[in-house]
């Protein structure tokens, strides 16, 4: 009889960048868009994935994370997958401990970032600038 796989859904967002993570049990491979983290470059983006890794402890080296990331710019999308790993990681531990340890660290990493970019207005072009009047 095969045996029951459980499987937790999450995403994170940041800006217009979207990660949606696929967490399983597993060997402990972290994938994003296909490339294992190891391999992820810039090393400060990868650096910065690592983080809610290193907060879990040995957790995630029984968990197989997949994260798919699409929108945004490249700081974004390692934010936006930053945040699918760590939301993946309290979902599947279900444990308001590990939550209190990642808040503690940066509360972007569970809450998020609200901010968006203001809309452009009339009579200018952008949001706030306005054309310049000249009366001489």
């Amino acid at each position: 009889m095969p045996t029951k796989r459980r499987l937790v859904l999450v995403s994170g967002k940041r800006k217009t960048a979207v990660a949606r993570a696929v967490v399983e049990t597993g060997q402990g491979r972290v994938r994003i868009n296909d490339v294992p983290i190891e391999f992820y470059q810039p090393e400060l983006f990868r650096i910065k994935l690592m983080e809610p890794l290193q907060l879990s402890g040995d957790l995630w080296k029984s968990l197989n994370i997949d994260i798919n990331v699409s929108g945004g710019g490249f700081m974004s999308q390692t934010d936006a997958a930053r945040m699918a790993i760590a939301r993946g990681l309290v979902k599947w531990s279900k444990s308001s401990e590990m939550k209190h340890v990642f808040d503690e660290y940066d509360r972007t990493m569970i809450a998020g970032d609200s901010r968006r970019k203001e809309p452009k207005k009339v009579g200018g072009p952008g949001a706030r600038r306005k054309k310049q009047k000249s009366y001489r």
